[in-house]
């Protein structure tokens, strides 16, 4: 029976519940009817027993009721007696209010009474009290000085200002102005005050320098030798290579109220004044990790608060700790000016220390290396290695004399100023170095001018309120206000110390462009500008620079300096150089190829660093110098200096010279000895060493190209007289220049081995065609005979020089190519990376050199042609004799004829002299004619003869012979074309043999072996001892046209 499942039966009653759930659920109906349970006992056998279940199932539940009964009357006992105890208070409550008033109204009319005299005690009391509290004070002030003393010394400097400031207050109340013993504490605190400025000063000066305790470069130190400072433990520092995302977190949370450093989560707990009146913090010094110890013993206020609460770099919160230390001692101006003062010194000697620094480290690697030279030469060849010039060849003659003096000869800097040279590396590391330590010094500036703005516009100090309310931004009214001292002062002495820095690393001397500079350095530096030490080419270059945005007021003094001039100065105030010397290898113009990308990466951190109302400073700066000074003394020192040496390297009585002693067959590489004509190879390197100052300065690498360009139009023109001077009146130049030959030689086949981009026609002549080309090309060449020998060049050495020369063409052009390429994919990049700094940089120059490489290419490929026509009109000119003499021989060949054997040697001898300046290929492509021409006119031949005999033949066989064997000495020639193509005509001089009935059987089985007309050639000599028909002519015509 669920129903009963919730009664409150004991643990002893436990058989109750079984046997209620022996009982029907028809007993728990709500409609219960009782009939059905009448008729049952009625019909039953035992109707005592089923009476007697019903009485035992009436007491079961009773007795369960019992239970129940029991269990619920405690609770209800108890809840009538909390009733009665609660109605028993009430009436108490109400009895005592009775009484409560009753005494409150005798207490009223009893003190209305005395009314008077109590007020005279309460006035006596509030007296007294106040009295105790003002000699308190007075004893607490009186310890004021010895406590900011141990503070100062504890470097607990905002806790220091904070007591001088309340004491000073306290000072000034009106119980204390009259008392004549604190007179001494007020001197004190007076003399405290100047003395609190100076100290809080040098530790601002020290942090803005990253010279501090809690500086970034030394927690990074710190944290690179895991070290943990007594005084603070740093859990992490900020990235120093990551000045945006510092500056960036700062902007927002510089301020000192609640919108700006109230934005963390981590605060402090403290127990409470102690005797001296300050707090005692438990627990200050843990906050993320964080130590802010200088501000341990500091009372709790708004701007500790939002310190401790802020998310900010540590060094930045210590920078804005002595702001606040500055602003509370209303010194600001006064340390704004002294800042003013000592920031270009400052700066002047840090790159000096950092310089010096340098030098010894390279000192000190110098002298490292030197012991090691001394127990082995591998050092020295290393370091030897390392000397070497921007991508000079390290080709050699074959006598050991290596071009690389003459390439340094002809360039206008030496080894360590080229592009890729140990000066440009070391200028480079150097600036990068100062340029870094610049751009983190300039980021402490920022956050303490920053503040100071926010201060100068928010509170009172040291600037009448009319002036915070001016909407329009005006540096002198704030410079006024701090002092002289802004992000923009501070942008501009940062930039002129780095431009004074760039002027002695490029041997130039900065003069100011107007009085407002020259009062600006005399002003804020006391140096004269920094002079020349030294004499040489670029001595005489002098330039202007100027910052247009001077954030400070001349004073009179200033403009009287100026009318003396700076050369009425003691020489003991010159400004004395920064020592680069002894950092750089060497000085000069050139160095502003390494300089020009540094400077572009600083200009970017300081720029990314500026608020937004700074924003026009970074328009005219240091990059704008750079690229001045680039633009109007660099690039068109460039020019003439390179054009100078392109001069020099063409106009060279060995430029064009092939070299003698070379190997002896032709080697590719040019670091292996490919024998490259110096004139070219020069102008190669001067090509490459140019397009390595614009990969340096991508901003005018179009300029620099077009240099390139006017170099190689000038060679390419001194290339063209050389090969004209060479060919001039020569029938091979005349041939090839005519449309129908060269349009020919573009078919042959052979010109599949000429350089690339110019077989435009090869790829539509199929191989029916090749044959027909050759023929209809000997056809051309032959019709040209009788050929004169002063057509011919017969001068070997303009044929190794036109051999040399196409080779050099060639390897100039591939190197133009690679050049263009290389400047396209740079200049993509800078497009990509930099658009707003270099949209000067196009793919244009890139098409104009592959243009001049074309040009290159086409008369290289016009000397290959030269020489393969002027082989073959040699072979016509030999061959020619065979014409007017007869083969009426009377004894055996046993030497060919004398212009077989002139052709043969002459042949060979040239190919000898032209093998180690071209490469097999191409002497293929030369030589490769002669075969074909010679076989034709071999057979030619035979139409002008009129007799010939059986020796005859052999004779002409005997040449065949040696021609073959000259040839297919010839390793690039193929000899079983050259076999092939003689052995023709040895088979066709041999038909002369044959009797006509023979001759006609062969004519019959080889009927496209030789044309009509050689055939006819055959029957029209006169053969002693050989009969031929009257007819014969037309029986091989019949059987030819079949």
């Amino acid at each position: 029976m669920d129903i009963f499942d919730g009664l409150p039966i004991s643990p002893e009653k436990a058989y109750l519940r079984e046997e209620l759930a022996r009982i029907e659920v028809s007993w728990v109906a709500p409609r219960f009817d009782s009939l059905p349970h009448v008729v049952h006992i009625l019909t039953s056998k035992d109707r005592e027993g089923e009476v007697q279940i019903l009485k035992d199932q009436n007491d079961i539940i009773e007795e369960v009721v019992d239970e129940v009964v029991h269990a619920y009357h405690t609770g209800f006992n108890k809840a009538i007696q909390n009733y009665s105890q609660i109605l028993r208070l009430f009436s108490e409550s109400a009895e005592s209010i009775k009484e409560l008033k009753v005494d409150l109204a005798e207490a009223k009319r009893r003190l209305g009474t005395r009314n008077k005299q109590l007020h005279q005690l309460w006035y006596r009391s509030v007296t007294l009290r106040h009295i105790i509290s003002l000699l308190d004070q007075i004893e607490g002030i009186a310890k004021v000085p010895a406590r900011v003393e141990k503070l100062i010394a504890g470097k607990q400097y905002y806790a220091a200002v904070q007591l001088h400031a309340q004491s000073a207050l306290m000072l000034e109340r009106e119980g204390l102005q009259t008392v004549g013993a604190l007179q001494d504490v007020r001197s004190e605190l007076t003399k405290l005050r100047g003395v609190l400025f100076y100290k809080v000063l040098e530790d601002l000066h020290a942090h803005l320098y990253n010279r501090g305790e809690y500086s970034s470069a030394v927690l990074s130190m710190h944290e690179m030798d895991d070290e943990v400072p007594t005084t603070v433990a740093v859990a992490y520092t900020t990235n120093n290579s990551q000045p945006l995302s510092r500056r960036t977190r700062l902007k927002g949370d510089n301020q000192f109220g609640v919108h700006g450093l109230a934005d963390g989560s981590h605060s402090s707990t403290f127990d409470g004044h102690d005797e001296d009146g300050s707090l005692e913090a438990h627990d200050e010094t843990s906050l993320d990790g964080l130590s802010i110890g200088w501000l341990a013993n500091s009372t709790p206020d708004e701007f500790v608060e939002a310190i401790r609460k802020s998310d900010a770099p540590l060094h930045v919160k210590y920078l804005q700790t002595m702001v606040e230390c500055l602003c509370i001692l209303g010194k600001v101006a006064a340390a704004g000016a002294i800042i003013c003062q000592r920031l270009r010194p400052t700066i002047h000697e840090i790159i000096t220390s950092k310089i010096k620094a340098h030098a010894q480290l390279i000192n000190s690697s110098r002298s490292a290396i030197g012991q090691a030279a001394q127990t082995g030469t591998t050092g020295l060849h290393f370091m030897k290695g390392q000397l070497r010039s921007y991508q000079l060849p390290k080709q050699k003659r074959q006598n050991g004399i290596s071009l690389s003096g003459t390439l340094l000869a002809v360039s206008p800097v030496s080894a360590l100023m080229a592009p890729m040279g140990k000066a440009q590396a070391a200028a480079k590391e150097l600036l990068d170095s100062i340029l870094d330590s610049v751009v983190r010094i300039f980021e402490n500036h920022v956050v303490v001018g920053e503040l100071l703005e926010s201060r100068s516009s928010r509170h009172d100090i040291n600037t009448p309120k009319s002036m915070i309310a001016d909407a329009n931004w005006n540096p002198d009214s704030e410079a006024s206000v701090t002092g002289g001292y802004s992000i923009g002062f501070s942008m501009t002495v940062l930039q002129s110390e780095c431009q004074q820095l760039i002027c002695e690393i490029l041997r130039a001397t900065p003069e100011a462009a107007s009085a407002d500079a020259a009062v600006q350095t005399a002003r804020l530096a006391s140096k004269a500008p920094s002079k020349e030490k030294r004499d040489g080419s670029e001595d005489g270059l002098t330039f202007a620079f100027r910052f247009t945005d001077a954030t400070i007021s001349i004073p009179n003094q200033g403009a009287d300096l100026i009318r003396q001039g700076w050369s009425r100065r003691g020489t003991n105030v010159l400004q004395e150089g920064y020592g680069t010397a002894a950092v750089l290898p060497e000085q000069g113009i050139y160095l502003a190829a390494s300089i020009y990308r540094p400077v572009l990466q600083f200009t970017d951190k300081v720029a990314s660093m500026l608020p937004q109302k700074y924003s026009q400073l970074g328009n005219d700066g240091l990059l704008a110098f750079v690229e001045n000074f680039v633009k109007d003394h660099l690039l068109p020192t460039m020019f003439v200096d390179y054009r100078k040496g392109v001069q020099q390297a063409i106009s060279s009585p060995a430029a064009f010279r092939p070299r003698v002693h070379t190997a002896a067959t032709y080697v590719p590489s040019i670091e292996k000895g490919r024998p490259v004509l110096q004139g070219l190879l020069a102008i190669d390197f001067l090509a490459k060493e140019v397009l390595g100052w614009a990969q340096a300065m991508p901003k005018f690498a179009a300029d620099l190209v077009k240099y390139v360009q006017t170099f190689l139009e000038r060679t390419y023109e001194r290339c063209r007289t050389s090969y004209m001077e060479a060919v001039l009146e020569k029938q091979s130049y005349m041939l090839i220049g005519r449309h129908d030959i060269d349009k020919l030689l573009r078919l042959e086949p052979a010109s599949a081995s000429l350089p690339n981009g110019q077989l435009d026609s090869v790829s539509s002549v199929n191989d029916a065609e090749t044959p027909g080309v050759e023929s209809e090309l000997s056809e051309l060449f032959l019709s040209l005979r009788p050929i004169r020998q002063e057509n011919l060049i017969h001068d070997e050495n303009k044929l190794i020089l036109l051999a040399s020369l196409s080779d050099s063409l060639e390897y100039v052009a591939d190197s133009i190519e690679r050049l263009g390429r290389a400047t396209l994919r740079e200049s993509n990049l800078v497009e990509e990376s930099r658009k707003p700094h270099h949209n000067r940089s196009s793919s244009a120059p890139s098409r104009d050199l592959a243009s001049f490489a074309d040009e290159y290419r086409k008369l290289a490929i016009d000397c290959l042609k030269v020489l393969r026509v002027e082989m073959q009109l040699e072979t016509i000119f030999h061959l020619q004799e065979m014409t007017s003499r007869e083969y009426l021989e009377d004894q055996d060949a046993e030497e060919p004829d004398d212009f077989i054997i002139s052709l043969t040697s002459q042949i060979t001898r040239r190919d000898e002299e032209m093998a180690p300046f071209i490469a097999e290929e191409k002497r293929n492509y030369i030589f490769g004619g002669i075969c074909g021409i010679a076989a034709n006119a071999s057979i030619k031949a035979l139409a002008d003869m009129k007799n010939i005999n059986l020796f005859g033949v052999q004779q002409i066989c005997r040449n065949s012979i040696a021609l073959e064997q000259a040839l297919a000495a010839i390793p690039s020639i193929d000899s079983d074309a050259v076999r092939r193509r003689l052995d023709r005509v040895r088979t066709y001089y041999e038909l002369l043999n044959m009797p006509f009935e023979a001759l006609l059987a062969f004519v019959t089985e080889h009927e496209n072996l030789f044309t009509t007309t050689e055939y006819a050639s055959l029957l029209k000599v006169n053969v002693p001892g050989r009969e031929i028909p009257s007819d014969a002519l037309d029986r091989v015509s019949e059987i030819l046209s079949l």
